[in-house]
């Protein structure tokens, strides 16, 4: 049995918590390489990758089981950036990243038209699961790099439904 979060023995550092951090601190590494390569992409597609991986190791912490990332169809445009399962709910995660908070929240960046895409995607998703029928939600994560912090994140979870 796992202890709830936030406790203190969820915080002693476990073996698949210290893979995940060398993990994590080994992919910096190679960003940092690739560096040049990189700056010669927008600056705003390099901080909307770099918050996708700082989520998707935050979610593989709380215990998610990250199954896709960047998920395409070759029916729809778009893509699902996270798809990962919560115990037994498949969750299609959005992931929003700021580098502040003076403008608007990341989250708000989720409008009807992007909601209506990503239900689009997911239920092709769904599709081809052996059993479409899984309980399944929409959730978003907000990533926010401020210079000189940690990264900090909000998750919204079942933020919008299939409607």
């Amino acid at each position: 049995m796992l202890p709830a979060y936030g406790t203190m023995a969820a915080k002693v550092p476990t073996l698949q918590s210290i893979r995940l951090r060398l993990l994590e601190g080994f992919l910096d590494r190679c960003h940092r390489a690739a560096a040049p390569r990189i700056a010669r992409q927008p600056q705003h597609l390099a901080t909307g990758r770099r918050g996708e991986r700082a989520a998707l190791f935050h979610l593989r912490r709380l215990g998610y089981t990250v199954v896709a990332h960047g998920w395409r169809s070759g029916r729809a445009p778009g893509d699902l950036d996270l798809i990962a399962w919560d115990r037994d709910i498949l969750c299609f995660v959005e992931v929003k990243t700021r580098t502040t908070r003076d403008i608007a929240t990341a989250e708000a960046a989720v409008d009807e038209h992007k909601r209506r895409t990503l239900r689009r995607l997911a239920r092709l998703y769904v599709r081809q699961l052996p059993d479409a029928n899984v309980p399944a939600r929409f959730d978003i994560l907000s990533v926010y790099f401020e210079e000189g912090k940690p990264p900090a994140f909000e998750h919204f979870i079942s933020a919008f439904d299939w409607r």
